[in-house]
C-alpha cells in the first residue's frame, strides 16, 4: 500500500512539473524557439540584439560567421554593432555602422577604389589591409595586387561599403575607410587570401574582422601565395 501511494505521489509531481514548464531543466538553444538564421530577422539591429542576448561567446545559432561580433551584415538597417570607438588615423570618429551601395568608378590600386556615392566621387581605402605600392616607385607585387583587385571587382557596377565602428570614418587623406563587398564577397579579405595584401592594424587598434583576416594571411603565407612567394613577403 505504501509503495503504491509513494509511486502515485511521484507521478503526480512529475505531471505537475510538465504542466508548468516541461522537465524543469534549461532548454537547449535549438529547443527555445528553434534555430535561428539571418532570414528570421527583418533588420540587422534585430538580429544583433538577439545575438547579444543569447550567449554571444558561443554563438549557438551561428549568426556570426566571420567571428567579428557583428551578425547578419547583409540585412537592411536600422543597424547595431554593439560597439564603438576610434582609430584608423582619420579626422572624424566612427562608432556607427554605415552601409551604402555605391557605384564603382575605378580600381586605383590593390587597396583603394573610387566610387560615386550620394552625388559625390569618393576614394575608399579598404579597411584592414595593405598592398604593395604602384605609385612613386612600384614595389614588388604592386601591379599584381592592383590586377587582383580589378579581377575581384570585374563586372561590378555597384559595391556595398560597410564601415567599422571600431575605426574612423575617414583616414588622414580624407578617404572613406570601408569593407568593400561585391556579390556577397569581402574583397578586402579576398585580397589577403590571394596573398596580395597583408593585414594592417592602425595605431594598435584592431578592426572587427582582424581574426579572420589573420587566418587568411597565415594560410596564404604557408602556401606561398602572392607576395609571400613572389616577393618573400617584402613590400
Amino acid at each position: 500500500m505504501c509503495k503504491r501511494i509513494l509511486g502515485a505521489a511521484v507521478g503526480f509531481a512529475i505531471a505537475a512539473l510538465l504542466a508548468i514548464g516541461g522537465s524543469g531543466l534549461p532548454e537547449p538553444a535549438s529547443a527555445a524557439g528553434g534555430d535561428k538564421d539571418c532570414s528570421d530577422f527583418g533588420t540587422q539591429k534585430e538580429a544583433q540584439r538577439f545575438f547579444e542576448s543569447h550567449n554571444p561567446n558561443q554563438d549557438p545559432h551561428q549568426l556570426d560567421g566571420d567571428g567579428d561580433g557583428v551578425v547578419c551584415e547583409d540585412l537592411p538597417c536600422p543597424c547595431d554593432t554593439g560597439g564603438g570607438g576610434n582609430g584608423g588615423g582619420g579626422n572624424d570618429g566612427g562608432g556607427q555602422l554605415k552601409r551604402d551601395r555605391a557605384r564603382l568608378v575605378e580600381v586605383i590600386d590593390g587597396d583603394t577604389i573610387r566610387v560615386r556615392l550620394d552625388g559625390k566621387t569618393e576614394d575608399v581605402r579598404l579597411i584592414g589591409i595593405d598592398t604593395p605600392e604602384v605609385f612613386n616607385g612600384p614595389e614588388c607585387g604592386g601591379p599584381e595586387a592592383s590586377a587582383s583587385a580589378r579581377n575581384l571587382l570585374s563586372g561590378a557596377n555597384r559595391v556595398l561599403l560597410i564601415s567599422d565602428p571600431s575605426q574612423d570614418n575617414r583616414d588622414r587623406y580624407d578617404r572613406l575607410l570601408r569593407y568593400v563587398e561585391h556579390g556577397g564577397r569581402d574583397i578586402n579579405r579576398a585580397q589577403v587570401g590571394r596573398g596580395w595584401a597583408n593585414v594592417y592594424v592602425y595605431n594598435d587598434n584592431p578592426f572587427r574582422r582582424v581574426k579572420t583576416y589573420r587566418r587568411e594571411r597565415d594560410q596564404a603565407k604557408r602556401q606561398d601565395r602572392g607576395v609571400w612567394g613572389e616577393c618573400n613577403g617584402n613590400f
